[in-house]
């Protein structure tokens, strides 16, 4: 800025303004100053500039196009912290999450405010899916407050926009929509009618989850286990590998290879329920490595790194060269988002366009089960 407009002048502030820059002639109800003028006549008068007579009469001057530029890395630092944030590294398909929380910008215009709201949001999609509580019971354990997460609140909100964004489903508009999100996460589930299918298990244990899978492991069939009997469960002696598999399907091939012999497997069935979750983290708990392998397409992949990053399971022959080696002919493979475990495996997949279903690949799978 080289000049500044002052006004409504009376006759006494004009007469001032041309003594003071030694104008021959007042100037009009509104002057326009030079600023290099009007240093210049300062110095010569009180030997400081205008910003220091200025910053004595009214205070510090601040310096608009730096604070500016200040506020503008402020901001980016801000969305590089969220875009590389471990909860969303995990999860690639939150970035789309993490897009839309920057279109909308800061929360009452205050970065340090967006900060403590998205890290509350993070600390939410880091302990989901929970394992059946009801909402008010999980907003206490993971944020210390039972209201926390109550429609309507800002947290509530983030959250559920990052779950719809994970489960590649709109948001949620009314109330029957945001409850079946929440209990896609495992929210409120029923005790009994979340559940997790098991075959091979051994865990010779005395406790109910134990007695039913030895008792379908000697009978070479699939144990069906609820939240409610996981939850009973207090500790599980878990064996040194466990099989996870995304669909029943490929749970009743290996039961048909094995029968009474079969490894030992987990089956989530898509997109994995509470009882599942659980059942996995108590057997990672215990020493056991879950390596786990799913379909190869958008959903299944989204469906991968969920269970990688709330359980610790292993990628089992989910790399680029296995979804090459496999594809075909097959439906679309729908929305694709990276794999945290394959930097290249997302880009071969929007390229080939086909589905790899597990079933494709399931006698591959039970050959390496049968060696290990």
């Amino acid at each position: 800025m080289s000049r500044v407009r002052v006004g409504l002048l009376d006759d006494e502030e004009r007469a001032a303004i041309a003594d003071l820059l030694g104008a021959e002639r007042l100037p009009g109800e509104y002057a326009n100053i030079a600023l290099d003028k009007l240093d210049q006549a300062l110095r010569e008068v009180t030997g400081l500039e205008t910003r220091d007579v200025v910053a004595k009469l009214i205070g510090p001057v601040g310096n608009r196009a730096d604070e500016r530029r200040r506020a503008a890395a402020e901001r980016e630092e801000l969305w590089t912290w969220l875009a590389e944030h471990p909860v969303v590294a995990a999860q690639p398909a939150l970035m789309d999450w993490v897009a839309g929380v920057r279109r909308t910008g800061l929360v009452d215009k205050s970065m340090k405010r967006t900060r403590e709201e998205l890290g509350r949001a993070l600390r939410v999609l880091g302990e989901l899916p929970a394992a059946g509580v009801p909402l008010p019971v999980f907003a206490d354990a993971v944020l210390g407050e039972t209201h926390a997460l109550d429609e309507g609140t800002r947290c509530a909100g983030l959250v559920t926009r990052a779950l719809a964004a994970i489960y590649d489903v709109a948001p949620p508009v009314d109330a029957p929509e945001r409850r079946a999100l929440w209990e896609r996460a495992g929210i409120a589930d029923d005790e009994l009618s979340s559940t997790v299918l098991a075959a091979g298990l051994r865990l010779r244990g005395d406790d109910v989850v134990s007695r039913i899978l030895q008792a379908c492991a000697e009978a070479g069939t699939a144990a069906v286990l609820t939240l409610q009997q996981l939850r009973a469960t207090e500790s599980i002696k878990a064996p040194e590998r466990v099989w996870v598999f995304e669909n029943p399907s490929v749970l009743a091939l290996a039961l048909d290879r094995f029968s009474t012999a079969c490894p030992p497997v987990v089956c989530i069935s898509g997109w994995p329920s509470s009882a599942g979750i659980l059942l996995l983290r108590r057997l990672g708990e215990a020493g056991a490595q879950l390596r786990y392998h799913g379909d190869f397409d958008g959903e299944g992949l989204r469906i991968a790194a969920n269970v990688v990053a709330r359980t610790g399971a292993v990628p089992w022959r989910m790399t680029s060269a296995d979804y090459l080696a496999a594809a075909g002919d097959g439906p679309p493979v729908g929305r694709v988002t990276p794999a945290p475990w394959d930097a290249e495996l997302a880009g071969h997949l929007v390229r080939v366009g086909k589905t790899v279903p597990e079933e494709r690949v399931a006698s591959a799978l039970l050959d390496e089960m049968a060696q290990a």
